[in-house]
């Protein structure tokens, strides 16, 4: 099947991409022949059933994780750019930095020199409403602010992908609004690619250019769906009644998906 993708303007490509699991019993077959192809600039929003494989197929991305059969590959136009980078649900910051030595800690690894990395630093500090906490600690940080610093370690690199993995699961109804609102003005500004998992259906049609709909385990691609909606948006865009079809047409689908994975 992956030998059929048209991978025309593609920043990331998954090909036949399968992944199993060995445990001491027996063998999970977390992945079964995705092919997806995620264009330069798209923000592509995945959405599944727990336990399908959404965060293996990221981590495959990333290179954190290789396929058991398949391949990934992620296309830089820039030598002097990263890659990837990925923003995890539980932070991922270190407790004993500083906020500004968190946000350098990728320039630092990358042997930026210090004036630039810390010029770097401070500017997605302030994006992200941070540079008054540059010298703080995250224990110091709400969630939400913690969130922030992680973001903005991800975007001081300047990678060319974007991978988050449900960034915003682990926080309150109030403060995912306003980190949606803010992560969709900072992507209207330079349309980076990004790839980003979730479990809110509301929140992929929201934020997404593209909503994937992935089965129950073994992960496939079951549903690819184009998001009707021009940019720029904001979150008043939820309260619509086109908002409402686009997301009953998906749930459709994606409850079929949970119902098979309840029943497993």
């Amino acid at each position: 099947m992956g030998l059929d993708l048209d991978t025309t303007g593609a920043k990331v490509v998954v090909s036949g991409v399968s992944r199993d699991f060995s445990g001491r019993r027996n063998v999970v077959h977390a992945l079964d022949d995705v092919d997806l192809v995620v264009g330069d600039g798209q923000f592509v929003c995945l959405v599944g059933p727990s336990g399908c494989g959404k965060s293996t197929l990221l981590r495959m991305m990333a290179g954190l994780l290789r396929p058991s059969k398949g391949y990934v590959e992620v296309r830089p136009r820039d030598a002097d750019r990263p890659p990837v980078a990925m923003v995890f649900q539980d932070y991922g910051i270190y407790p004993w930095k500083t906020v500004l030595a968190n946000v350098r800690f990728g320039l630092d690894a990358a042997k930026v020199k210090r004036r630039e990395a810390d010029e770097r630093a401070h500017h997605w500090l302030k994006k992200l409403g941070l540079d008054e906490f540059a010298d703080a600690y995250p224990a110091e940080l709400s969630g939400g602010m913690r969130q922030r610093v992680s973001i903005a370690r991800a975007l001081a690199i300047e990678p060319e992908v974007l991978l988050m993995d449900e960034p915003f699961a682990a926080l309150d109804a109030q403060l995912r609004t306003i980190l949606q609102e803010e992560l969709l003005a900072l992507w209207q500004e330079d349309r980076r690619t990004v790839v980003f998992i979730t479990h809110s259906l509301e929140e992929a049609i929201l934020l997404g250019d593209r909503v994937v709909v992935m089965s129950s385990r073994p992960g496939r691609i079951v549903g690819d769906y184009q998001v009707p909606f021009a940019r720029p948006r904001d979150v008043s865009l939820r309260t619509t009644g086109e908002f409402g079809e686009v997301q009953e047409k998906i749930w459709a689908q994606l409850r079929d998906e949970v119902d098979r994975s309840l029943t497993r």
